[in-house]
Parts: C-alpha cells; structure tokens; sequence
C-alpha cells in the first residue's frame, strides 16, 4: 500500500473504486454500441431533455457548432437521435431520441447509475441526504484544487 492510498479514507477508496469501475463500465457499453464518449453523453442529455436545440447541447457539451452539427447528424445517420424542424421557426431544429434507453442494448448506458442507486436506496437511511450534502462539497472542493497553469 503506497502512502498516497494509506492517506486515503475509507470513503476515499470507495469513491476512487466507484469512479473507476463506472468508467470502465461504460467504457464497455460504448464500445458494444459503436459511439464515443461525446456520442454517449449527448444522447443521455437529449433524453433528459427532450426536443432540446443543437445549440443547447453544443453549450453542455462544449463543443463547436461543427461538432455538433457532425455528432448530430452522426446519431441521426444510425437512427439514434432525429431531428425535427421547428413548426413556428423553420430556422430552428429539436433534437430527440429515437432508441429506448430502457431496452437493450442502449439501457446500458444507464444500467450501470440505475444499480447503485437501487443498491443506495436499499442501504441507505435518513443520513443519505448528509452524506450527499458532505460528497457534494467535498467534489466542489476537490475542483476547485485545479493547479494553474
């Protein structure tokens, strides 16, 4: 056991181990489906906001207006997300989800989120909301720790 790691507190380890294992997780549903990280967080953002404007997902994601304008037409293209015209601004498009993320093999870019928070409410008490309040600032904190460059 290194020092860095004897420093660490349970709780540390824990959230090093969940972060660790999410990524791969993920890493793998991305890699059965063929997208790309970008790919798999613009679809989640869609999905939870339906009809959303390329611009908005260009703002979340931050990336260019060519970006999003590629990554777009990249899930339009294997029918993933579609595209809608505005019906009272032709200027404008939505964007939407066409693939259910509750089936296979799409819901595992949510199956991973979905068992821990099954297994969180199974274990958890009254002191889940204190907890969550102390891995919020903590998170906040640990950015705000970004050297300068």
């Amino acid at each position: 056991m290194s020092d860095r790691s004897a420093a660490r507190s349970p709780l540390g380890d824990a959230l090093l181990r969940y972060v660790e294992q999410r990524a791969a997780f993920l890493a793998e549903v991305r890699r059965r489906l063929g997208i790309t990280e970008i790919d798999s967080r613009a679809l989640l953002h869609v999905h939870a906001n339906p009809g959303i404007r390329p611009t908005q997902l260009r703002e979340h994601l931050g990336i260019t207006s060519a970006g999003v304008t590629a990554l777009a037409d990249r899930l339009i293209s294997r029918e993933v997300l579609r595209r809608e015209q505005d019906p009272d601004d032709r200027r404008v498009n939505h964007l939407f989800v066409e693939v259910d993320l509750d089936d296979a093999p799409w819901s595992g870019l949510t199956a991973f989120d979905g068992a821990i928070d099954h297994e969180l409410r199974g274990r958890l008490t009254s002191d889940a909301d204190d907890l969550a309040g102390v891995l919020d600032a903590a998170s906040d904190a640990a950015s705000r720790a970004l050297p300068r460059a």
